[in-house]
């Protein structure tokens, strides 16, 4: 393997199978859940542009001299576990996911990419622009809402639990990978890694005004 910054490997890694999870996850529901043709052809649209993140993530690694199944492999417990803890029981609940799920992981991999160089910046970057791309969900969320406000506390508090439930694992992650927790934290121990998930929910709480929920249903 070509050297490279501590934990960039890592956090390649994990960015990898996330990618891949997210591609995976909205293709089923977007098969499942939809409940027209437009809309399962749009969250198709966002699926597939994960998958191409996938790959360029996954090429990266390989051209530093990574096996890409071996970077991804330490995450795949917790990531996989996530998952299947927030498994959308309908299409709104989808939506929420594919846009504030999509949005906490891209706060957890910027924040790591600070601390690396610019090269992987710049790749991180590119894995995780959204182009607008889940403006529907936004939009399709706050229609449903505006059309039967009873939704609110339902949909709220199944973002909380989006929310809380990716910290859960993250904190997993990175208390697993010390390198990793270094990049997310700037130091060894886990408290520069606990102020970041709270500038996570901090943007966590501009997702859910976007989409029109209010915590007290």
């Amino acid at each position: 393997m070509t050297d490279s910054q501590p934990g960039v490997v890592d956090l390649l890694g994990v960015l990898a199978y996330a990618e891949l999870t997210a591609f995976l996850r909205m293709a089923e529901d977007a098969s499942v859940l939809a409940p027209t043709l437009t809309d399962r052809a749009a969250l198709g649209d966002v699926a597939a542009t994960e998958y191409g993140h996938f790959r360029l993530v996954r090429d990266r690694l390989t051209e530093l001299g990574a096996d890409p199944e071996a970077a991804m492999a330490p995450f795949t417990e917790a990531l996989d576990a996530w998952h299947a803890q927030t498994r959308p029981s309908d299409w709104y609940e989808a939506l929420i996911k594919a846009y504030v799920g999509t949005g906490i992981a891209g706060d957890f991999y910027r924040e790591a990419a600070r601390h690396v160089d610019a090269d992987t910046r710049e790749l991180v970057d590119r894995a995780l622009a959204d182009d607008g791309r889940s403006q529907f969900a936004v939009e399709r969320v706050r229609q449903a809402l505006a059309e039967d406000p009873k939704l609110n506390g339902r949909l709220a508090l199944w973002a909380r639990r989006l929310v809380g439930e990716a910290l859960s694992q993250a904190y997993r992650v990175a208390a697993a990978r010390p390198e990793l927790a270094v990049l997310l934290g700037d130091s060894a121990d886990l408290a520069g890694v606990g102020r970041m998930f709270a500038q996570i929910t901090e943007e966590h709480g501009k997702r859910m005004a976007a989409l029109g929920l209010t915590p007290g249903g």
